[in-house]
């Protein structure tokens, strides 16, 4: 039967998942990169869609919204409910860099954060340190160099606040974190609990040093190469 927010039924999720902030970016992918799609959830405007790669596999595609509260919903239930073993996560991200430009992909090995979501699932002497599936990761950057997408691996922040006056990415970026976005510490804490390899590709869309800037319809529709290097996992 179907979750609080997924109307999908049994069966009509794949147990690979890719997940999109944007559920017009969910829409994008499945209609764009995937065929026999079918949309099995519209709950809230959080669009969820099933079809087939070019190969014959299985793929389902899912919005998860924005921050990590929203996409630890969607996440459990997908976990809990629809048994998925593997998540990729495909967002837009701010870098921190005055170097990586808009359009490079960025693929997060780990993430700092600064969400009390992750605290509160953890004796307060313990810090868990949110990290990629390795073999996920290997894949990913191995697969995009052999393609000749502009990669790069490391650290980024993973925060709750979008419009934070305290500038703490700057600290941040002094120690070589790579980029800012929402979704991906508490990600990566729940993969690791419920045992589903995770890992997330994000596409800089603007810099927050240079401020150079990609438009909401740009972020939407133009993230070819990663869309490509997600569904060659």
């Amino acid at each position: 039967m179907a979750t609080p927010h997924i109307a999908a039924e049994k069966g009509q999720i794949a147990k690979k998942v890719l997940f999109p902030g944007d559920p017009k970016r969910a829409e994008f992918i499945a209609k764009n990169f995937l065929k026999g799609i079918s949309c099995y959830s519209t709950v809230r405007g959080m669009l969820g869609f099933t079809g087939k790669t070019e190969s014959g596999e299985e793929i389902s595609v899912q919005g998860s919204g924005m921050g990590q509260p929203s996409l630890a919903i969607y996440f459990n239930e997908l976990a809990d409910y629809y048994g998925i073993r593997q998540v990729i996560r495909v967002g837009s991200t701010g870098s921190l860099q005055k170097k990586i430009e808009c359009r490079e992909i960025i693929l997060a090995m780990a993430a700092c954060h600064d969400s009390n979501m992750n605290a509160s699932l953890f004796p307060r002497d313990i810090t868990f340190a949110p990290v990629a599936d390795w073999n996920l990761l290997q894949s990913a950057y191995e697969s995009a160099k052999k393609n000749g997408f502009p990669v790069r691996v490391g650290n980024i922040f993973a925060t709750d606040t979008f419009y934070d006056p305290t500038n703490k990415w700057e600290t941040l970026a002094e120690y070589n974190v790579l980029s800012i976005e929402m979704e991906t510490a508490i990600l990566y804490t729940l993969a690791a609990k419920k045992k589903v390899r995770a890992l997330t590709i994000l596409t800089v869309s603007d810099n927050l040093v240079t401020g150079e800037r990609l438009t909401s319809k740009e972020r939407e529709t133009t993230f070819l190469d990663m869309f490509r290097l997600a569904l060659s996992l």
